[in-house]
């Protein structure tokens, strides 16, 4: 049983080859994860764009005037979270880089392929309330993120 209902658009190309080939099969395989790892359901969207579109985004709605490699918008921000019980709650927008997820993929030495799931994690859990902005949160956050990464097979090399 699906616990997300998953809608992906690339306003770029799929950057990902075969196997992988397809943008939501790809994402679900991911997202669905993450949220079997932290107990949650409900609707997210996923957007892949270029570094031009998530630099607008950042300008607008953060602030800061450069690109970035992920952006999350939760729908209960601030707010207590969906109620388990809700059949479909919204959780919120994944904005992703592509350019960004390239240059990341690079310079870290591991597969584009990682590198798009890391940042797929990454900004779910944002969309679940996670943050980095302590120590203590940044060791949990970032420690669910491996784990769920290694659970589908992309640990880090």
């Amino acid at each position: 049983m699906n616990r997300l209902s998953i809608d992906v658009t690339c306003e770029v190309e799929w950057p990902l080859p075969p196997p992988h080939g397809d943008a939501q099969a790809f994402v679900e395989r991911v997202l669905e994860a993450a949220a079997e790892r932290i107990g949650v359901q409900g609707e997210v969207s996923v957007l892949f764009v270029d570094d031009d579109a998530i630099h607008e985004l950042n300008r607008t709605y953060r602030q800061v005037d450069r690109p970035t490699d992920v952006l999350s918008f939760p729908m209960n921000e601030g707010e207590a979270l969906a109620d388990p019980d809700d059949v479909e709650p919204m959780l919120g927008d994944i904005v992703v880089s592509v350019d960004r997820a390239r240059e990341q993929a690079e310079a870290y030495g591991h597969s584009l392929e990682r590198e798009v799931a890391f940042l797929l994690v990454h900004g779910f859990l944002h969309l679940n309330g996670y943050d980095h902005e302590d120590e203590a949160g940044e060791r949990e956050m970032f420690g669910l993120q491996e784990e769920i990464l290694q659970g589908i097979g992309l640990a880090r090399s």
